[in-house]
């Protein structure tokens, strides 16, 4: 079974793979009974100055094998925004 930091860089790459978008932060990664959930954040446009990126959080669902499940769009924002959503 792989270890956490493989199933992370898995499910990035899986969801960087299907969108096309690049992965900027892991943000939260958690295990229940459908698998793990990892919350990542991928760049969906790009800006200048940098800090007005458009950033949308993605839930990737994979197995233990890194697997990917599902995946879900969970919200957008501006890098510079502060906001702290709970997931």
């Amino acid at each position: 079974m792989p270890n956490i930091g493989n199933i992370i860089t898995m499910a990035r790459n899986e969801i960087s793979g299907i969108t096309g978008l690049k992965p900027s932060s892991t943000i939260k990664t958690a295990k229940d009974e459908k698998g793990w959930h990892i919350f990542v954040e991928l760049i969906e446009k790009h800006s200048i100055p940098d800090g007005m990126d458009i950033l949308a959080t993605y839930e990737v669902v994979v197995d233990d094998d890194g697997n990917l499940l599902e995946f879900n769009r969970r919200g957008m924002r501006k890098r510079m925004d502060t906001l702290v959503t709970e997931w």
